[in-house]
């Protein structure tokens, strides 16, 4: 596929400082949404790895802004935690701030640019158009969440591969499947609504 025009950029028509504006307004939205849907955390029993929303928001948010904004919009939410902004899951186990990098669950913090990237990479081919690319492109970026993130726990902990994968990925597969189907038909849905679907 082509390169496409991303949803953002699909929005951002007019002059450059209003194109400038409509990016830089997007990119903090979806950092601050990601933020937001790390307050909605669940502890699961027998693994140190949350339940979150954080994940679609990140997908979404790739598919939505494509790859380099996306991964922008990530970069700017670690930053953030980083310097000690409240905005990585409440836990009473996990490390607070950087120390959340280094921690359990880090490797899936790290992976949230790039699994943006990804996902507006393909964003950018025109898969944000049709239901099924959209599934296809937000399965890619949870896929490296995944890989990621059990990699990482593994590592972190000593556990092995095996061991983190069923702590770390095997108790969110079926959720994060269900929430990945619901929420690839949203931008399909905008592009329609533009009159401008694939």
């Amino acid at each position: 596929m082509s390169s496409a025009v991303t949803f953002v950029d699909a929005l951002a028509s007019g002059r450059a400082e209003s194109r400038l504006a409509v990016r830089a307004g997007a990119v903090l939205f979806v950092t601050a949404l990601t933020a937001a849907a790390a307050q909605i955390s669940v502890p699961v029993p027998f693994t140190a790895v949350p339940f979150t929303f954080q994940p679609m928001v990140v997908l979404l948010g790739g598919l939505a802004l494509g790859s380099t904004l996306g991964m922008t919009s990530q970069v700017l939410y670690l930053f953030a935690g980083i310097v000690g902004l409240p905005v990585f899951a409440a836990s009473a186990t996990l490390p607070p701030g950087a120390l959340r990098l280094l921690g359990p669950t880090g490797g899936y913090l790290m992976a949230y640019p790039f699994a943006a990237f990804l996902t507006g990479y393909l964003s950018q081919r025109g898969f944000d158009r049709r239901y099924a690319t959209a599934v296809v492109a937000m399965a890619a970026g949870l896929a490296l969440v995944y890989g990621s993130g059990a990699t990482w726990l593994a590592m972190s902990t000593g556990m092995g591969v095996a061991a983190a994968f069923a702590a770390g990925v095997a108790p969110f597969i079926v959720a994060d499947l269900l929430k990945l189907l619901a929420a690839a038909g949203i931008l399909p849905a905008f592009w329609k609504l533009l009159g401008r679907a694939g």
